[in-house]
């Protein structure tokens, strides 16, 4: 049983299909409790946020998530697809998310908020 997965492919380059499988795989692990990422400087967008999202949602053991997502090009919705999957994590109580260098604006920032907001067992966040 895996409890703990740590991924760190920063500046690689991954495209759309990395971070599908990436996801696709990750989803299976429904017993983690704790998920570090970095994947920053990849080039991911929208689309591989909710690959992102949707696994993430699938970990419903899930207490402590570090995601650093800096230097990409995930917009509005790609922040919505995050934090809809950060928000099915009902165990959740650490969160560190970076999202620092990407594109999203008003709308992105809207959805964070609503999708924390939504996060009850959080007692550690750190954007």
């Amino acid at each position: 049983m895996i409890d703990s997965i740590q991924l760190f492919h920063s500046e690689n380059k991954i495209e759309e299909n990395g971070v599908k499988y990436l996801g696709e795989e990750i989803s299976k692990c429904i017993t983690l409790t704790s998920l570090s990422f970095d994947l920053s400087g990849n080039s991911i967008g929208d689309i591989d946020a909710e690959y992102l999202g949707e696994a993430i949602s699938n970990c419903a053991t899930l207490t402590c998530l570090d995601l650093n997502l800096s230097s990409n090009s995930i917009g509005d919705n790609g922040v919505g697809y995050l934090e809809e999957g950060i928000s099915k994590c009902a165990t959740l109580n650490s969160l560190n998310l970076n999202l620092v260098y990407n594109s999203f604006g008003v709308n992105g920032a809207k959805y964070l908020g609503e999708g924390l907001a939504k996060c009850a067992t959080l007692t550690s966040l750190n954007l």
